[in-house]
């Protein structure tokens, strides 16, 4: 098959040229021609688009929409992100911090996997030994999964129309090349090419594949914005390498519901599933202390219940200082503001520290009221009860606004033993669960009497 031409496109002005320069002599910018293919130039092969099917034209009614079959990784975590399980012919992308898991999680997976269906494990960053080494740590099945140790595309996609696995893994795409592209691998243009090579290959043979994504420094999956527009679902590992837990959150899902979040627990013997976060995360000191507060957070279809820790000191700083942790700085400010207008409690002249405790990222409107009950209590060196509950949207003219699935985040803050809960009006239920009183509020005013009353 003769080689595709090559030419230099422009990423800021999209001006092409036959050979790469420095400074591109459209627009002046340096530094910005990527390899390219030039559209039309190589062999036709038949092979379709991205989604791997030859071009037709039909109306909405003649287009079968029967439900896509699913099967089950043996994770119920990863099960909850995937929306229920793997797709045959999706093509997952996972990405996070070095260490953070994404090696540990797929071989546990494809282990598993093989002992119902054929699997592959394709790896670009390690030898067949280290692979083997890592799973008889972990106590694996070694006896069902096969591993390849290979780099070019073309030897990768060859090998598994051989092999013809149920699911593949790709370790990692920032690792793989295709022989049409002379660019060093984990380009621009290799990392496009090669991931559409997989996504057709995928989407022909009904094969799920599993890409890891190396990430840039400020946490994006790195490589082309493409990447995450050809791929069906993208998964983010998130937590501290050091620490024990591990979030895996879904941030496009073209087979279920997007946000849905699984936790998992890193042990000497890999990543365990933790079925209860809520227990995890709740986790407390046996006594009251100033500055703490539980909410209940909406992530995905379930609630989770977390502590949300303040603390608030004088400022020795002509600007004091706002830090946090798993929440949104812009809207800590916001609501300090409110705070002072509605509330009557000027914070100008305090640093303000807030953190979710266990690594969660908490960006929901819903965390606005125990935000600021966690402020005051630090502020007035006074606990809140153990037993409290606090969410709710706060807005800037001091109301407290309803937010999604009230009645969910109630249930389960009975089932973990919680007396009271400080909720807006709109959440109230029409009967609230067993030994939980449920408190409406309306004003920031009312929200602050209730809390210290």
């Amino acid at each position: 098959m003769a080689k595709a031409k090559r030419m230099y496109g422009c990423t800021e002005c999209g001006a092409t040229f036959p050979k790469w320069a420095g400074q591109c002599g459209e627009c002046g910018a340096w530094n910005t021609l990527a390899e390219t293919l030039l559209e039309g130039t190589a062999t036709p092969s038949g092979r379709g688009g991205w989604a791997g099917q030859q071009a037709s034209v039909r109306t909405l009614a003649e287009v079968s929409v029967e439900e896509l079959p699913r099967f089950s990784t043996a994770s119920k975590e990863l099960d909850r992100v995937l929306g229920g399980g793997l797709v045959d012919g999706s093509v997952v992308l996972i990405g996070g911090d070095p260490g953070i898991g994404k090696s540990t999680i797929l071989l546990q997976t494809l282990c598993n996997v093989a002992e119902r269906f054929p699997a592959l494990y394709v790896t670009g960053e390690e030898s067949q030994q280290q692979v083997a080494m890592r799973a008889r740590r972990l106590d694996l099945p070694l006896d069902r999964l096969k591993v390849m140790t290979e780099t070019c595309i073309e030897a990768i996609v060859a090998t598994a129309r051989l092999e013809k696995p149920k699911v593949m893994v790709i370790d990692s795409i920032q690792t793989i090349f295709t022989e049409q592209l002379q660019s060093a691998p984990g380009g621009v243009a290799q990392v496009r090419e090669s991931a559409a090579l997989l996504v057709r290959f995928a989407k022909q043979s009904g094969t799920a594949v599993f890409l890891v994504g190396h990430v840039t420094k400020e946490g994006s999956l790195a490589g082309p914005r493409v990447l995450e527009h050809m791929v069906d679902t993208v998964l983010y590992f998130e937590g501290e390498s050091d620490g024990r837990l591990r979030l895996l959150r879904a941030v496009k899902n073209r087979f279920g519901a997007v946000n849905e979040l699984g936790v998992f627990g890193m042990t000497d013997k890999g990543l365990k599933e933790v079925s209860n976060p809520s227990a995890i995360f709740l986790t407390r000191a046996q006594e009251a202390v100033p500055g703490s507060v539980v909410m209940a957070t909406w992530e995905g279809s379930r609630p989770m219940l977390v502590e949300v820790q303040a603390l608030v000191d004088d400022s020795h700083l002509a600007n004091p200082r706002r830090v946090t942790l798993g929440l949104d700085q812009n809207r800590l400010a916001m609501l300090l503001a409110v705070l002072h207008r509605h509330g009557g409690i000027p914070t100008y002249d305090q640093d303000v520290f807030l953190n979710v405790v266990g690594g969660v990222k908490v960006l929901e409107t819903a965390s606005d009221l125990a935000l600021l009950a966690a402020v005051i209590s630090s502020l007035r060196n006074r606990p809140l009860p153990h037993d409290l509950l606090v969410f709710g949207e706060i807005g800037l003219s001091g109301e407290i606004r309803p937010v999604p699935s009230g009645q969910e985040r109630l249930k389960e803050a009975a089932k973990h033993g919680f007396r009271r809960a400080i909720v807006p009006r709109g959440n109230v239920p029409k009967e609230a669960p067993a030994g939980l009183a449920v408190i409406p509020v309306t004003r920031l005013e009312q929200a602050l009497d209730a809390l210290f009353e």
